[in-house]
């Protein structure tokens, strides 16, 4: 029996970047043998164990066969003949088809590291294409690993957009999208994401509504960039500086223009309106890939109310005040810095405006601490009862917004 380190450990290891999880394959063993060397049984579809001192991670090598469509559709062996480059040859890319043994010394049967130094997404056989979920993953990469000069391999794109023909991503079940997207949205560069996405075809079969944001043009003055998913990419990736790893803002920003894309031709490139035209395909998307309750709400909200968040300052206290209960920011001022984040993503998300501050966000943050402070308290102690009390609270906090106003000009 020979243990070795496997995937994303050895690869980050590799490439000079924090190791966070430690992933073994067993060669030449049985579940019996590891049981009875006190390992802890966790896998359900083929052997995994978990190490009775560390709790890492330990799979029996196995083989896959392909049975059926989509991500279900494998059957598994795990025996003790398998060998360890049998099991490697499995894996989706080559830089995850490293494996290290216990002595240190690396096993590349496929060119792993080879392609770390090329900065080269790869698949490791033609069997990539029997995985849809594959072809989000090596999206996914692309996300994370542009920064470091990554770029996927010709003949790599050329089988995801077979998949995308073939009909195979359409197989994808959407807890499994959105699992990758969610993280996707976590990783340094998330524009590289639905780049990847758009040029194997993807994005248009798995997000119809931001595939359709492309070639659709914008006022120059305002955009730079001109195409609205450039703007998309550019406001992905500001929305990773502002709030790294924050999946959250990342989707509030990939669901905040959706309704340019239902612009009038005979209207562009002007987008009156698109705000309120987003929020059913925001909606539909979130339904679609079953996102958290969270992320929806606040999708829909950013969606609806960041050009609201842009021109704060010029805001009635009233209209500021209704934004502030849209948000429900006075109970759960978390959800204005989400809010914020999002819409200041938005404003960054600009040819040359990648540096850009966003004053209504003090402005918004101030107008709500002091609609916060004020409490039922001293209006019951006046003698008010019932709905006369939320009235007076409204109207004083409105006016303590008209303060912050005052003290902002």
């Amino acid at each position: 029996m020979h243990s070795y380190l496997v995937g994303g450990a050895v690869r980050d290891h590799l490439l000079g970047r924090p190791v966070v999880d430690r992933d073994h394959v067993v060669v030449g063993a049985r579940p019996e043998e590891l049981l009875a060397l006190g390992y802890r049984p966790v896998g359900k579809d083929f052997p995994v164990f978990l190490h009775p001192q560390t709790g890492e991670e330990y799979a029996l090598a196995r083989t896959e066969r392909k049975t059926g469509r989509g991500y279900h559709g494998f059957a598994f062996h795990a025996e003790p003949e398998v060998t360890l480059e049998e099991d490697l040859a499995r894996r989706d890319l080559t830089i995850n088809a490293i494996a290290q043994d216990e002595a240190g010394a690396l096993v590349d049967p496929y060119g792993g590291v080879r392609d770390l130094e090329a900065r080269m997404l790869r698949h490791v056989s033609p069997a990539f294409v029997e995985d849809p979920v594959r072809l989000l993953r090596v999206a996914r990469f692309a996300a994370r690993f542009a920064p470091l000069g990554f770029r996927v391999a010709p003949e790599t794109m050329a089988l995801m957009q077979q998949m995308v023909a073939d009909g195979e991503v359409d197989h994808l079940v959407p807890e499994r999208v959105w699992a990758e997207t969610r993280k996707a949205l976590s990783e340094a560069q998330p524009s590289a994401f639905l780049r990847v996405l758009r040029e194997s075809g993807a994005l248009a079969v798995l997000f119809p509504e931001i595939d359709a944001l492309y070639g659709v043009p914008q006022r120059a003055e305002f955009h730079p960039e001109i195409d609205t998913g450039t703007h998309m990419e550019l406001v992905l990736d500001a929305a990773a500086v502002i709030a790294p790893g924050d999946d959250l803002v990342g989707y509030c920003a990939l669901g905040h223009d959706l309704g340019k894309a239902l612009t009038p031709v005979d209207a562009l490139p002007r987008h009156i309106g698109h705000e309120h035209a987003g929020v059913p395909r925001v909606r539909a998307l979130s339904a679609r890939l079953k996102v958290p309750g969270e992320h929806a709400a606040l999708a829909e909200l950013v969606c609806r109310e960041h050009l609201n968040a842009h021109r704060a300052l010029e805001l009635k206290p009233a209209t500021v005040m209704k934004l502030l209960t849209a948000l429900d920011a006075l109970r759960r001022p978390a959800r204005l810095d989400t809010f914020l984040a999002a819409c200041w993503a938005d404003k960054r998300g600009r040819l040359g405006h990648a540096e850009d501050d966003y004053p209504p966000a003090d402005y918004l943050r101030r107008a709500c601490a002091a609609a916060t402070a004020v409490q039922a308290a001293p209006f019951i102690a006046d003698g008010l009862k019932g709905p006369a009390v939320g009235a007076a609270m409204e109207a004083a906090r409105v006016k303590a917004i008209a303060n912050v106003k005052l003290a902002s000009i």
